[in-house]
């Protein structure tokens, strides 16, 4: 052997980066597909915050293009705001919280209720359908063929 590893070495080694690879595509795979018609989560009181600020920070910073630097000026503002302060942007992100649970027990109510499930019915129906007019079809060339 010429320094380095030994072949039992290499085929641990070969093993191990063998069993990582798979192990992250199912992870990838496991995950449930996002629905696109599912209603976003809203923004908290911060992020309510930091809509307003960063508009107030462009125009008084209009060369600055660093998203970091926003970022953290609105992180040191929203620290230094009182609780009086902060209360209407917490108001806006309650009534935000609120009408996202209407939307969300609307989305969950349709989910309930199945539309999938009409889809499928309407697919097999045509299915059958189309199964029916190539019988008949089939059955009359038969018959012409004769």
């Amino acid at each position: 052997m010429k320094g380095g590893k030994s072949k039992s070495d290499t085929k641990a080694a070969n093993r191990l980066s063998v069993n990582k690879k798979p192990a992250k595509a199912s992870k990838k795979s496991g995950k449930a597909a996002k629905d696109p018609n599912k209603p976003k989560r809203p923004a908290s009181a911060f992020f309510v915050f930091m809509e307003e600020f960063r508009e107030q920070y462009k125009k008084e910073h209009p060369k600055n293009k660093s998203v970091a630097a926003v970022g953290k000026a609105g992180g040191d503002k929203w620290k230094s705001l009182s609780e009086a302060e902060k209360a209407p942007y917490v108001a806006k992100a309650e009534k935000r919280k609120v009408e996202y649970e209407k939307k969300l027990k609307a989305y969950n109510k349709g989910q309930a209720e199945g539309p999938k499930e009409e889809e499928e019915s309407e697919k097999s129906m045509s299915e059958v359908n189309d199964d029916e007019d190539d019988e008949e079809e089939g059955s009359g060339e038969e018959d012409d063929d004769e």
